[in-house]
């Protein structure tokens, strides 16, 4: 003889989930739980019910049990920045004064940038970390322009040389 189904804690939030389901697998998540408690039906029955094996069908109803009726998507899924070394604000109010003295005609060096970084996280970080980091704040490698942005345009006009007026 089989034994009870186990999982009735959970019954009105599976009916719950039964009725908001947006995937079939949340559909089927529900329905493992609420045929054998609602309708008696065996773990074999509800997988040829649910088109699925037995041992999926057991897998989705223990899982679904297990936490407690949460769906999979309540739960963090992976991705993200879960080992961040600084919040977005943080790493914005950071890189301000390298971004501010570009824009005045600085240049950017990334080196500088990662020996602040090691030295405000109290380690080494990997070069990557640092081009990271940029990459966040939207910072990209510009082109080299044709000029330096110390040269002095008068005097470089004057020698003649890569002169944008020279070309045919």
């Amino acid at each position: 003889m089989a034994r009870k189904a186990s999982g009735k804690e959970v019954l009105a939030k599976a009916k719950e989930l039964l009725a908001k389901a947006k995937t079939v697998e949340e559909m089927r998540q529900a329905q493992a739980v609420i045929l054998p408690l609602e309708h008696g039906f065996t773990m074999e029955q509800v997988a040829l019910t649910l088109g699925i094996s037995k041992g999926w069908a057991c897998k989705l109803r223990v899982r679904f049990i297990k936490s407690g009726g949460i769906r999979d998507e309540q739960k963090t899924k992976p991705g993200g920045r879960r080992r961040e070394n600084m919040s977005r604000e943080e790493e914005a109010a950071f890189l301000a004064p390298y971004f501010e003295m570009a824009a005045q005609g600085g240049i950017l060096m990334v080196s500088e940038i990662k020996q602040a970084l090691d030295a405000r996280l109290g380690r080494k970080t990997a070069l990557a970390s640092t081009y990271n980091l940029l990459h966040r704040h939207h910072w990209h490698k510009l082109s080299t322009d044709k000029r330096h942005p110390k040269s002095n345009e008068k005097a470089r006009e004057a020698r003649g040389k890569n002169s944008r007026n020279s070309s045919p």
